[in-house]
């Protein structure tokens, strides 16, 4: 997983509200079990026409964020099905760090999981980062996590928080698998001692 520290980047704005998995990923692409590819569907009944067109006015095909590293979105974003496939489609768009007022809980932290950092602020801080992110690819947001804050474009800052293991996680770019390999010494040395002691097994 890549790690996460500081970054620097285009903000994209979508204050809708209640934003679920099958929004962020329809249930059409789900058949994969592969983490890159899905980017290009990301928000796909949003972002294309019946005929598959990209639709103008949707954010992330407006040139100033189609490069967009964080996205600053509305309240309950992530809710409805518990696919790890959302947070997949997002990363694999290049977003790294999404901000809302809230997150659904297997959304938030599959997010962790998979080298996104979501962001939960109040809502009237929201606002302020919309208002941001809505002045387009000239105004760059950076998001430290290290110091845990966000600042805008005309240098305000504003501090969030994170859960200390989550945080080590994402700076050390370690998911479920290498938190395991981690302790690979220690469980190579404890199943060579297994098979001394119990041969049979």
């Amino acid at each position: 997983m890549d790690k996460f520290t500081t970054i620097t980047g285009v903000a994209a704005p979508m204050p809708m509200i209640n934003v679920d998995t099958d929004m962020i990923i329809p249930k059409q692409f789900l058949k994969t079990i592969k983490r890159s590819g899905l980017g290009k569907n990301l928000f796909d009944e949003m972002r294309y026409d019946d005929d598959g067109k990209e639709i103008s006015g949707f954010v992330l095909n407006q040139p100033a964020y189609r490069e967009a590293e964080i996205l600053v979105a509305g309240d309950n974003f992530g809710c409805g099905s518990s696919r790890e496939h959302a947070p997949w489609a997002i990363k694999d768009f290049g977003i790294r760090c999404v901000i809302a007022p809230s997150f659904a809980d297997i959304f938030y932290n599959n997010c962790f999981k998979n080298g996104i950092l979501p962001i939960a602020l109040p809502q009237e801080t929201v606002d302020v980062l919309m208002k941001d992110a809505e002045k387009g690819a000239n105004a760059r947001m950076t998001v430290d996590l290290e110091a845990q804050t966000v600042t805008t474009s005309d240098g305000v800052s504003f501090a969030f928080e994170v859960d200390a293991f989550k945080k080590h996680c994402l700076i050390e770019g370690l998911d479920d698998i290498g938190l395991t390999m981690e302790k690979a010494a220690a469980i190579d040395s404890f199943e060579a001692k297994a098979a001394m002691e119990r041969p049979w097994i």
